[in-house]
């Protein structure tokens, strides 16, 4: 209705507008939410659509229905009700969010005056409001580019506000690419206090530098939200996950101090887990408050990793992997701190690398592994399944990014954490043997997938370990472990770590005679994605036309590797599971199957199918290629596939599912699957049915009118 200038003049004049006022007070958020959006709106459209005379920034004549809109909001901020001040401000953010037009700052200077005036009225509760309305006014080009005294306002907010509240503020003033550099410094500086603070209280006479060289509000507000119970950890995650939102910046304009930020991270590890005792009243306050708090650990365990990433931090390697395996060891580690932990760790063990190449510290290197793996064999061994898992995710993150390393490598085969990793595939919780299948896959990598690194003994057999995974695909009761195996076999298929072309044959035949009747979708799936790996390799490996890294080759030789190809798909059994897929009643499974199938009729029929040229009028009989049209056209319902009497298609003869490639209409049978399950019911008709319907029993259907 709002679209149109008579329904505007019928709201404002029939008195509409103050019951939209009214409503974002309304105990419903999503009532309260559209009338603000609701009046936005049509603040919008009567400046924009019922302004006559060019825009002046000195005599802005207001339309009559804005003026009403703009005097309510007025008239709240100036309200002694802190919920009609809070409501405003509100709307006025959602205004300058998506409206960058000229006049929003002729609003704004209207109002100027009494919105800084709450920045130090105590008796005013809105000040996170506040804050807000100034970032989103500092993303508006309207604003950061004019001389309207927004950044004079930013830094008053920056000053006077306390660092709870001020916080959101200042880390989105640094994301900002306008801005003026004291006051991004300025803002830098108030994210940083609480830090600073940290620091500065680990020690009695000082010991390092702070953070910062001055501050911008009073220090003893942050001493004092520091020391106190109800909003030292509230005040410490707020800040981390700040810094953390900064770090995951590619270009920051300012310069983070890293050394003493990561300083200040340890201390607040190590008055977490009362590793530390500073001999300041402070900082004695802090860690008795902090002692423990999973929390702040986790924050700081986050900002710890994100800092990983930046350059400057390589003097304090050596004590932070102290507190790291501190962490690791002790048994006050909850599961989720742990996991933390683990997290971190990995990302310095490859800074830690890289490190170690460029300064030839191969002794830290190496003895920090050796104490890695060995707290590693103890979380293995651990009795709760959380800490388990956390420990085989740590490994395979490991294995991923230092398996080319000869350092870690030396260091992992040298500890026990192959064997209690391969001893975990038989795990009494399934995500462990989920998480165990991953590791021993990657563990794979290193131990019999590299022929040319030497095996410590002869404890590390092929055979067996396939032979173990298979079992889990074919027997384990839980889906997480099945899904597993058939990801990492695609895995080990994809970088070509299955052996010779008939080897391979073998293997994917195995797969996916085991996994075609699995009861989990998503394990069939995976076996749909080893099948459409081992199609590609295969055909690039013959030189059919289908692979572009190939040749051009003769008709006669392309003939000879087309049907060598075809003779190997049909000997895996490919083609009874891609047409099985096709009925699948997992719509998934059957669009990854009709995919491939398009896939292998492209190579196969290169400039067209017989369909296509129409030879054929009819579906060819003597090879059951017709009932099989019949049955795929069945989907989900199809019954007894693939056996029809003596109309049964041959799955493993060339001739015939050469023939069922070049006859059947995949298209039609696309087209099904992609088809929408309730397309009948997605129609207006449907949705006024649907409507009516609810006429007389509104009680029972109020939910969903959201």
């Amino acid at each position: 209705m709002m679209q149109h200038q008579p329904a505007l003049h019928f709201l404002c004049n029939s008195g509409g507008i103050d019951v939209i006022f009214a409503l974002q007070g309304d105990p419903s958020l999503f009532v309260a939410s559209s009338a603000s959006r609701l009046l936005v709106h049509m603040l919008i459209f009567s400046v924009e659509s019922e302004t006559t005379k060019p825009f002046s920034a000195k005599d802005f004549d207001w339309p009559v229905c804005a003026r009403m809109i703009i005097k309510r909001i007025e008239d709240s901020l100036q309200s002694s009700s802190a919920s009609q001040v809070e409501q405003s401000l509100k709307l006025l953010t959602s205004l300058f969010s998506s409206c960058h037009s000229r006049w929003t700052e002729v609003l704004w200077l209207g109002m100027a005056k009494q919105i800084e005036s709450f920045l130090t009225d105590e008796t005013v509760q809105a000040q996170r409001v506040l804050a807000n309305l100034l970032l989103n006014m500092a993303w508006s080009p309207v604003f950061c580019d004019s001389e309207g005294g927004l950044w004079a306002l930013v830094t008053s907010a920056l000053e006077h506000l306390t660092p709870v509240q001020v916080g959101p503020l200042a880390v989105g003033i640094l994301r900002l690419y306008k801005c003026p550099q004291d006051v991004r410094i300025q803002a830098l500086t108030v994210l940083l206090q609480p830090m600073d603070c940290i620091l500065r209280a680990a020690s009695q006479p000082l010991e390092y530098a702070g953070l910062l060289d001055e501050s911008v509000s009073d220090p003893a507000t942050v001493e004092s939200l520091l020391s106190s119970k109800s909003s030292c950890a509230s005040l410490l995650c707020q800040t981390l996950a700040h810094l953390e939102e900064l770090l995951s910046l590619v270009y920051l304009r300012v310069d983070l101090p890293y050394t003493s930020l990561l300083r200040s991270l340890m201390t607040i590890l190590q008055f977490c887990n009362g590793f530390l005792s500073p001999a300041s009243p402070l900082g004695s306050t802090i860690s008795r408050i902090l002692i423990n708090c999973f929390r702040v650990q986790s924050s700081a365990l986050d900002v710890l990793a994100a800092l990983s990433e930046r350059k400057g931090c390589d003097a304090l390697i050596g004590i932070l992997f102290d507190v790291l395996l501190a962490y690791l060891e002790s048994p006050n580690t909850t599961p989720t701190v742990l996991k933390k932990t683990f997290q971190a760790t990995s990302k310095w063990l490859v800074r830690l690398h890289e490190l170690s190449c460029s300064t030839s510290q191969w002794q830290q290197t190496e003895k920090i592994l050796a104490d890695v793996f060995l707290v590693l064999q103890k979380r293995l061994c651990s009795p709760c399944w959380e800490v388990r898992d956390s420990a085989l995710e740590f490994l395979t993150v490991l294995i991923k990014c230092l398996r080319d390393q000869d350092e870690f490598r030396q260091s992992l085969l040298s500890s026990e954490v192959p064997r209690l990793t391969e001893n975990l595939l038989e795990d009494p919780e399934s995500y462990v043997r989920a998480s165990a299948v991953t590791a021993v896959g990657h563990l794979a990598f290193i131990t019999f997938f590299a022929p040319e690194l030497p095996v410590i003994g002869n404890q590390y057999n092929k055979e067996n370990t396939v032979a173990k995974l298979q079992e889990i695909l074919s027997k384990d009761p839980e889906g997480f472990p099945r899904r597993a195996v058939i990801s990492m076999f695609t895995k080990w298929l994809r970088q070509g770590c299955t052996g010779r072309m008939e080897d391979t044959e073998r293997f994917v035949s195995r797969v996916i005679q085991t996994v075609e009747h699995d009861l989990d979708w998503e394990v069939r799936l995976g076996g749909l994605e080893l099948v459409e790996v081992f199609c590609s390799q295969t055909i690039c490996q013959l030189g059919l036309p289908g692979c572009s890294s190939v040749p051009v080759l003769s008709a006669v030789t392309s003939s000879i590797h087309q049907n060598r190809s075809l003779q190997i798909f049909c000997r895996a059994k490919l083609f009874s599971f891609l047409f099985r897929s096709l009925c699948d009643c997992d719509k998934p499974v059957g669009q990854r199957a009709c995919d491939i199938l398009f896939a292998l009729r492209g190579n196969f029929y290169p400039t067209g199918t017989p369909r296509d040229s129409q030879e054929t009028g009819e579906l060819p009989a003597g090879h059951g290629i017709a009932w099989l049209q019949r049955t795929l056209r069945q989907g989900s319902l199809a019954q007894n596939f693939p056996t029809g009497g003596g109309d049964g298609v041959d799955f493993e003869d060339p001739e015939s599912m050469m023939l069922a490639l070049g006859t059947i209409d995949l298209e039609e049978l696309h087209d099904e699957l992609n088809r929408s399950s309730d397309h009948v019911e997605k129609s207006p008709q449907s949705l006024l049915q649907d409507i009516l319907a609810t006429v007389g029993t509104i009680e029972e259907n109020e939910a969903d009118c959201y």
